[in-house]
């Protein structure tokens, strides 16, 4: 089901589309811990990483759990990878959580256990791209950064160039909202998580909720009588009966188990013998499962 939201409040057209969307932000936005005033850059850069291709339901209890456990980068940087492993749970893609513990050693050997602010440094961490580290420079330090992930693609798409969807990611995109930020830090700031809501609750994928827009009036793609896309068909990514699966369901048996287990431990988890050894040597490869001096199985540490 939709999120509800009330009919938007257009304003004065010579309002600039920026501050109307701050605006509408103070009023729509979910109440989400990581949004909260006085959230840490470490908690920022936890949630950013977990929120990657992981819809916000299942992150927020894990993360809050992660943070009660691991409050700083130093407490993360101390676990073990196994550790790290069960508490990232159902989350999927876990080679995240690896990515996550590196990053944590890396801010408490090269920061002091600070995580950086600038973010060329930022980047330089195990696991962090572009947009993670504008994000977190932006929503962890209050800096003025254009931040740019698929919702935000998908409202400049529409918005500014009329297109039904978004192109492939280019350098373009940060101008591109660059030049819709407030000219004040501190709104430009607010700017670049309301036009993120915007594409998560109102401009999304496939029939965006035009009515509730605080901006219809001035969009593009509208005022060009909403276009069909003309390109490829955006794939959908299945989930049964792939590797993923099969990984997944091979790492939940050794999330379980005490100790390392022997091969035929893991056969229950999977029918297929040929794609459930491929998936377990990937796993191996991956550093998410390690292999004993007896053969037996295993979380790393």
């Amino acid at each position: 089901m939709s999120t509800p939201l009330p009919e938007a409040d257009l304003g004065p057209v010579d309002v600039p589309v920026g501050e109307v969307l701050v605006d509408w932000y103070a009023g729509a936005a979910r109440d989400l811990p990581w949004r909260a005033p006085g959230t840490d850059p470490w908690a920022v850069l936890v949630s950013e990483v977990m929120l990657q291709q992981t819809p916000v339901a299942r992150v927020e209890p894990v993360w809050r759990a992660w943070l009660e456990r691991w409050p700083t980068p130093a407490h993360l940087a101390a676990a073990t990878p196994a550790d790290v492993i069960r508490a990232w749970g159902k989350l999927g893609y876990p080679r995240r959580a690896l990515r996550l513990r590196e990053a944590a050693v890396a801010i408490s050997e090269r920061h002091a256990g600070v995580v950086p602010a600038d973010v060329a440094e930022l980047e330089a961490l195990p696991g962090v791209g572009t947009y993670t580290a504008r994000a977190v420079a932006c929503f962890g330090y209050g800096s003025r950064q254009p931040v740019v992930d698929t919702n935000v693609r998908r409202v400049v798409a529409r918005l500014v160039h009329g297109r039904a969807e978004a192109a492939p990611a280019r350098a373009s995109d940060l101008a591109d909202i660059t030049a819709l930020a407030p000219v004040d830090d501190a709104r430009a700031v607010r700017f670049s998580v309301a036009v993120m809501e915007l594409g998560a609750l109102v401009c999304v994928a496939g029939t965006p909720r035009c009515g509730v827009c605080p901006v219809r009036e001035r969009c593009a793609w509208r005022l060009a009588g909403s276009p069909a896309h003309d390109g490829p068909a955006r794939r959908v990514q299945k989930f049964a009966g792939t590797d993923r699966q099969v990984r997944g369901r091979l790492l939940d048996v050794l999330r379980a188990a005490p100790e390392p287990v022997p091969a035929e431990a893991l056969t229950p988890a999977w029918d297929d013998a040929v794609q459930r050894s491929r998936c377990l040597d990937s796993l191996l490869v991956d550093g998410l499962v390690e292999q004993t001096p007896d053969g037996r199985f295993a979380l790393p540490h």
